[in-house]
């Protein structure tokens, strides 16, 4: 039964009940509309003002970040809100036609919810299920490995009015996928040894062997993950924060999602370790939207450690080693990603990046020094805790110690995790997940590099091809353009807007993109692409403007076949066919021969 007129009193009772979960404390904020949201599958008027008397927001706080999140809404999503992940490799397996056939068979516009409130179809930037895709949400749980059987069933089931639980487990069976194990995935036992070690040599030893070990950030920017440490325990102010970044929102990623799912523990000891080192007592979990299936789960990690003595007070028996942690959902929004921007939606506002400096290690949540680390960061520093700085150097390069964990999907027999010593090429790569006939490798996801052919023997390192961890890979079977286009609309979609070459600039790059996939651009548009592009890169804000760019500048390029095939005749004929488009106007109102009328001059007759 649709929740699409919900009571006042039964609003009330939804925030009393989050409230008294989470607290009053404007930083929950976001939280107690996700609870709505989940409840209702809209944000009620009446949610607005009940929240607005309970916790020290305006309404316009409050509806400023149901505009931001895209899993907010202000009008009921239906009982069903299912949104079909839109990334290229969803595309590439069939998402578009699947949608369609969905629609169909449920009577839907997409985009709309249906008259009756049941239901409402749509489309969702990448759900973190490359490697198993065609996949969507529904309700905030993932499905995977879609079919055309898969999608009529699931029409028979909303039409049933089916409750989730009773649907088909098979259908949100998510899978981990590790192809490749190495120094972080080859022993899945959890026997807390890092923890155990701080304990016994305490802070400083580890902290040594954490810069023994060369560990960068994994995330993509590999800063020394000891010199963030260190800066934020000698940050002047006590009160110390450890989050951890498992907003994993880069198109073609899913290594979080694995490492979430099958070594939460390692995780968890990660960041007690650093909370050990910096002295922290507070810890949090950003948790992106799309893996909400994994909520519980981590909970319950969370629970088993306190209850073992290893979260909460008096860790491991030693008094004043205090740290426990919560999670915050993410709802909806890549920018988050970004360690600003996930400041910021943790204290329940919008994530729009901070300038800095400060940094989050001197001033971050809640103005507190604040180390914010990816997950696969912080499971490093738990093994190298437990097995020592030297054994973690034993493989990578100079600059770039350990393993990497590769999120490989597309064109390619076996897609999934590959962990591999940093300083394997490309070409390895492709060749352990069995890809031939490849035209095309996309590194990092939407914001990283497009590689060609001569470009597969360069080497994963920070020194060469720094990663955040996603390869994507294309067969000579694929228009590149198809790819170009679909990175285009994702950071027009999540942009923040907070800044006009990026909110802007990208709207005109997707644009131009599209006018060359219609086959209507000239050569002078590939030139103003460039110019828009550089415009991004020198003026955004912050990374997401910088990178957006990315696809358009590497496929002219390296692909410049793929927009020259596509261009016009370089004469003068617009690209814009007015008469063309007057005579379906035309057609409509049976005016179809209409000639525009004689205009009058002065001295005609009247």
């Amino acid at each position: 039964m649709s929740n699409s007129n919900p009571t006042p009193a039964g609003v009330d009772s939804v925030v009393k009940r989050s409230i008294q979960r989470l607290g009053r404390d404007p930083d929950t904020v976001l939280q107690h509309l996700i609870a709505v949201q989940q409840t209702f599958s809209f944000v009620p008027s009446t949610a607005v003002e009940s929240l607005v008397r309970a916790i020290d927001v305006t309404s316009a706080q409050l509806l400023a970040a149901v505009d931001f999140y895209a899993f907010l809404s202000l009008s009921p999503r239906g009982d069903y809100d299912i949104l079909f992940s839109d990334n290229i490799s969803d595309r590439m397996l069939g998402n578009q036609q699947l949608m369609r056939e969905l629609c169909k068979l449920l009577d839907v516009v997409p985009d709309r919810t249906r008259a009756d409130g049941r239901v409402r179809v749509g489309l969702t930037s990448c759900t973190g299920m490359c490697d198993q895709a065609p996949a969507l949400l529904v309700n905030g749980f993932a499905l995977t490995r879609l079919d055309e059987h898969r999608v009529r069933r699931i029409a028979a089931l909303v039409n049933a009015g089916a409750a989730l639980p009773n649907w088909p487990q098979e259908f949100f069976a998510v899978t981990d996928h590790v192809q490749r194990r190495g120094l972080l995935l080859d022993d899945l036992q959890s026997r807390d040894a890092g923890v155990a070690a701080l304990l016994s040599r305490g802070s400083d030893a580890i902290l040594a062997e954490i810069e023994r070990a060369g560990l960068r950030g994994r995330g993509g920017a590999g800063f020394s993950t000891a010199l963030k440490w260190r800066l934020c325990r000698e940050s002047a102010n006590p009160h110390r924060v450890v989050v951890c970044n498992a907003d994993e929102g880069e198109p073609g990623t899913f290594k979080d999602r694995v490492l979430l799912s099958s070594y939460a523990d390692l995780m968890v000891e990660g960041m007690t370790l650093c909370a050990g080192i910096v002295n922290a007592c507070d810890g949090f979990i950003y948790l992106r939207g799309e893996y909400r299936y994994l909520l519980e789960h981590l909970e319950s990690v969370l629970q088993r450690r306190r209850e073992q003595g290893l979260l909460g007070q008096a860790i491991g028996g030693r008094v004043g080693f205090d740290f426990d942690i919560r999670i915050h959902l993410g709802a909806g929004a890549y920018i988050c990603g970004e360690e600003s921007a996930l400041i910021e939606s943790l204290e329940g506002k919008r994530g729009i990046p901070r300038k800095r400096p400060p940094f989050p290690v001197i001033k971050g949540y809640l103005e507190r020094p604040t180390v914010v680390n990816n997950v696969e960061t912080l499971v490093a520093a738990a093994r190298i805790a437990e097995h020592g700085g030297a054994w973690f150097r034993g493989e990578g390069t100079g600059q770039s110690a350990g393993s990497k964990l590769l999120s490989v999907s597309g064109d390619c027999a076996r897609p999934g995790i590959y962990e591999v010593p940093f300083g394997t090429s490309i070409a390895e790569v492709l060749d352990d997940c069995g890809a031939w006939d490849t035209q095309a490798v996309q590194l990092s996801g939407a914001a990283g590099k497009t590689l060609g052919v001569d470009e597969f023997q360069r080497l994963l390192a920070f020194e060469d091809l720094p990663t955040a961890g996603a390869l994507m890979i294309f067969d000579q079977s694929r228009d590149l353009l198809d790819m170009v286009c679909n990175f285009a609309d994702f950071f027009t979609h999540e942009s923040c807007g907070f800044c006009t070459p990026c909110r802007v600039g990208g709207k005109l790059l997707r644009d131009l993109v599209a006018k060359v996939a219609a086959g209507q651009a000239r050569r002078d548009d590939l030139a103003e692409m460039r110019h828009i592009a550089n415009v991004m890169r020198r003026t955004s804000h912050c990374g997401l403007g910088h990178t957006a760019p990315n696809p358009v500048l590497d496929t002219l390029d390296k692909f410049p076949a793929i927009y020259a095939s596509r261009l016009r005749s370089e004469n003068d004929d617009p690209a814009f066919d007015l008469e063309a488009a007057l005579s379906e106007a035309r057609a409509l109102s049976g005016a179809t021969n209409a000639q525009p009328k004689p205009v009058p001059t002065l001295d005609a007759e009247v």
